[in-house]
């Protein structure tokens, strides 16, 4: 059985009930794990509170803000889960951004800005937290990150962001390759367009879930709790033998030609 009983995870990118973040944090919670939490700042304090209401039941360890452009911050982050843990075992990564005028309209309009900026979000924060997490990390542990069809396929009003996710796919082919030797894997989870805070910005988001629901071979979208699912177990030891890999959860539409 899949049991994470003794092990400490960090989980990024909760907004709210709609993340497959808040999936991963129930399904790791509830194979044992303890949790630590992150949320991003804002200047009147709401998402803190709306974090910190959503995740009371999971009763995290730490709760702490990261906002991944401040690096600083970022590095107060881990001083902060060394000091309450020493080590841990468990990093997910779900942290993704682009502007809606980098998502839209012709691609090669896109601004050096916002393509740099989506990058920075998107890709380059994996490399950044898990360069902090390595002297952290214990011996079996896992890292894992969200990616989407989009950067191995062009998708409508996806633009810069499929490039972010082919760049954060090869950074876990190369963390995997860095991180083997200690023993700590790096996966990736693909997972099929679901409704939430992040995909609301894409265009035509519903007729991207429609159009999955009538041509996946299961014939339907998933739900953040699969995807969870899929999380806990590559974070578990009974996946001691998975690194450097995407794993789709998309309910087989990956497979499709058309």
């Amino acid at each position: 059985m899949l049991d994470l009983t003794g092990k400490k995870a960090l989980v990024t990118g909760i907004a709210n009930n709609r993340s497959i973040a808040w999936g991963i944090a129930q399904q790791l919670h509830q194979a044992g794990a303890e949790l630590a939490i992150t949320y991003l700042p804002d200047d009147r304090g709401r998402q803190e509170k709306k974090v910190r209401s959503l995740v009371e039941p999971l009763q995290p360890t730490l709760i702490e803000p990261c906002n991944v452009q401040d690096e600083a911050q970022t590095r107060s982050l881990f001083e902060t889960l060394q000091e309450k843990w020493g080590n841990f075992d468990i990093l997910i990564h779900c942290l993704a951004f682009a502007g809606k005028d980098e998502l839209s309209g012709d691609f090669s309009h896109a601004s050096r800005e916002g393509y740099l900026r989506a990058l920075e979000i998107s890709s380059y924060s994996l490399v950044q937290m898990a360069g902090l997490a390595k002297p952290l990390l214990n011996e079996g542990g896992s890292l894992l990150t969200m990616t989407y069809l989009g950067g191995v396929r062009v998708v409508p009003n996806y633009n810069v962001m499929g490039i972010a996710k082919a760049a954060l796919e090869m950074n876990v082919r190369y963390l995997a390759a860095e991180f083997g030797p200690a023993q700590v894997r790096v996966n990736a989870v693909s997972a099929g367009p679901i409704r939430t805070l992040a995909s609301s910005a894409v265009g035509g988001i519903l007729d991207m879930i429609h159009h999955v629901e009538q041509t996946a071979p299961l014939r339907r979208t998933v739900t953040q709790t699969e995807v969870g699912n899929t999380a806990a177990f590559l974070c578990s030891d009974l996946a001691s033998g998975i690194t450097g890999q995407v794993v789709y959860v998309d309910a087989g539409y990956e497979i499709m030609g058309m």
